[in-house]
């Protein structure tokens, strides 16, 4: 239904020139006016004016709410506006200052969001920046993921003819309890069972990952870790990003600043698109673990999106749907859509950078997959 007159008028000067609510708002426009609030706050009852100053997490956020209600022409516009306005002129105009300031996921983030409007002066500074964030992320949890991947790769694939220090003890234990000899009050084992390795991959992990405005953090993480896993060799990895487009940065993942740098956080969401690309990858279902990093607001087909991820584990694909992949906190996310993915075993929550490796190692064994 077409919008009165009054509601654009409202929508232009602001909530405040409308102070008893005389002209209700739709849903759309209700959105459109917090977006432009955040960036052009109203003064003394006055058509607005600029005045936001925000967190970089808020900024994130609100880079992808603008591509929600607002074509990308008016994007472009806002995003510019955004960078005089928000308190990142300075910030992201200078280089000499971006470098100094205290780096962290949430401002990669917005300089990602940021990155196709970025002036080229700042462009490279803007890497720096990027790359600093990322050989630090990459130093505190490189190891650990490597670690807990190996270790449950070792322990899925079962060696017949073990050297003594591969011997799996608590196995060969279990499958020689019919050997007990009451007499010696020991097993003679008839079958040793080792821990073994395989030349070629032994799992494809596919990381299908939602790069809307609020998963901003989420996709830096994801592009941390797909890089670490990518240096395993027992493991092939896919990396594949998402709106209402697909895009495989699989070819990136040996740098991890290129990867996301090939992000564009923002933008609307068609998981059933991505769920369909990423099946297309797979040629080995019982040993592929794909991660959905998604918050499942779903902008598509939700029914053809849910089949299409029952088919998936039906197939014998471990599926799990990564809400967050962050320390922020308790995600927003569907509920609906992860009360009906449930139904068919495929489990959805939140994780902390510091429970992924675990999350990985238990999806690798075969393991309940919770955190």
């Amino acid at each position: 239904m077409p919008e009165s007159a009054a509601a654009r008028w409202k929508l232009v000067l602001g909530s405040a020139a409308d102070a008893n609510n005389q002209t209700p708002f739709s849903p759309d426009y209700q959105g459109m006016d917090q977006v432009l609030t955040a960036l052009y706050d109203e003064q003394d009852g006055k058509e607005r004016k600029a005045g936001l100053g925000g967190s970089a997490p808020r900024v994130s956020r609100w880079l992808g709410d603008i591509r929600t209600y607002f074509p990308s022409d008016v994007v472009a516009v806002m995003q510019r506006d955004a960078m005089d306005r928000l308190g990142l002129q300075q910030l992201l105009m200078e280089p000499e200052i971006l470098r100094t300031v205290q780096a962290d996921v949430q401002l990669v983030g917005t300089l990602l969001s940021l990155s196709r409007v970025m002036p080229q002066k700042v462009k490279h500074t803007a890497r720096e920046v990027v790359r600093k964030v990322v050989q630090e992320l990459e130093q505190k949890l490189s190891n650990p993921l490597r670690q807990a991947v190996q270790g449950a790769l070792s322990r899925a694939v079962r060696n017949p003819r073990p050297r003594y220090r591969e011997i799996d003890w608590g196995a060969t234990i279990r499958v020689n309890l019919k050997h007990y000899q009451p007499a010696q009050r020991t097993i003679i084992p008839e079958r040793l069972v080792g821990f073994g390795r395989r030349g070629q991959a032994l799992k494809e992990i596919v990381l299908c990952v939602d790069q809307s405005g609020s998963m901003a953090s989420s996709v830096v993480y994801t592009g941390v870790f797909g890089a670490v896993l990518a240096s395993i060799k027992a493991v092939k990895t896919h990396m594949v990003v998402f709106d209402t487009a697909v895009v495989n940065l699989s070819e990136n993942l040996q740098d991890p600043v290129d990867l996301l740098f090939g992000v564009q956080l923002g933008g609307g969401t068609d998981i059933n698109l991505a769920l369909t690309y990423c099946q297309q990858l797979i040629t080995r279902p019982t040993d592929t673990i794909l991660v959905l990093v998604s918050d499942l607001y779903e902008g598509g087909n939700e029914a053809a999106m849910i089949k299409r991820a029952a088919a998936l584990k039906a197939a014998g694909v471990t599926v799990v749907a990564l809400l967050a992949l962050s320390d922020e906190g308790a995600p927003s996310f569907d509920r609906r859509v992860a009360e009906k993915l449930a139904t068919f075993d495929i489990p959805s929550f939140a994780c902390t950078p510091a429970q992924f490796p675990e999350l990985m190692a238990a999806a690798i064994q075969g393991r309940e997959l919770k955190v």
